[in-house]
């Protein structure tokens, strides 16, 4: 049995665990043919993560996160997984990247999201939803530039999935500081904890506007109910998507191969020619 882990939790919503599931086993099977010991399941909670002694630490032996069995096991850390140095292949944000994870990872490849509006390749982008009024919602702009209605969401209850999340918070914030303005427009900010959540917030009038990024809201379409209730009314720029990782211990011909599989399989919105970290901005 494989020692190592793999997860896909970005996107691994109840209703699609057996598509995520099958885009697991088709890299599963990828890597194993380039011999990498891939686990044949991923982890889906803290429980699934290998214990750590006396916590994981990075190279120079300061203490970054505890052991994964002293936390409750059916929730699922996503730093905890991300930082464990059994990490062979997941998914984070660049939210996270930016504020300190990539000195612990490194990037294999970006995925692609152009089956997805407000996607292109290896990019990504937001949608700014608010409680529908019966009108048209706004498509994804063609050039990618951010459509920020200022007039529609000034003075209104801004709420986000996680304080460091690209797509929820931090590119908002980024695009409004390139009109000049704030997150400072809305009259209070709130954290529902998810997209899905943000989604429902808005649709039971206890929040007036959300950042949800284009896959996540591709799914809302398809299974959360609330999202019928809810319409676009702007986007946020395209930026990089969601990048697949690994521990920054895996072996560089280890990464190197499964760069080959993932370009392989077409999964890929870009592959990482080497380990690197990115500077978010």
């Amino acid at each position: 049995m494989s020692k190592l882990v793999a997860a896909l939790p970005m996107y691994d919503w109840p209703e699609v665990r057996g598509e995520v599931d099958a885009q697991w086993a088709r890299l599963r099977d990828a890597f194993r043919q380039r011999g990498i010991d891939a686990p044949e399941k991923m982890a889906r909670s803290n429980r699934d993560l290998p214990p750590v002694p006396g916590g994981i630490r990075d190279g120079t032996g300061r203490l970054i996160a505890p052991d994964p069995t002293t936390l409750p096991p059916d929730d699922f850390d996503f730093h905890q997984l991300w930082l464990s140095p059994a990490l062979l292949f997941g998914q984070t944000c660049w939210g996270p990247m930016g504020l300190g994870l990539a000195a612990h990872v490194q990037v294999i490849a970006q995925p692609s999201y152009d089956e997805f509006e407000g996607g292109q390749g290896e990019l990504y982008s937001s949608a700014l939803v608010m409680l529908a009024d019966g009108g048209p919602s706004v498509t994804s702009p063609e050039d990618g530039k951010a459509v920020i209605p200022l007039d529609l969401v000034r003075g209104k209850r801004f709420i986000f999935n996680n304080p460091d999340s690209m797509s929820g918070l931090l590119g908002l914030t980024r695009d409004l500081e390139a009109i000049g303005e704030t997150p400072d427009i809305f009259a209070s900010r709130s954290e529902s904890g998810g997209h899905r959540s943000s989604i429902v917030a808005i649709a039971e009038g206890r929040a007036d506007v959300a950042a949800i990024d284009c896959q996540s809201w591709a799914l809302a379409q398809r299974f959360e109910p609330a999202a019928k209730h809810v319409k676009v009314v702007g986007w946020t720029a395209r930026r990089k998507g969601l990048p697949f990782i690994t521990a920054r211990t895996t072996p560089a011909n280890v990464v190197a191969s499964m760069r080959e599989a993932i370009a392989g399989l077409g999964l890929e919105g870009s592959v990482a020619k080497q380990p690197f970290v990115e500077r978010i901005g």
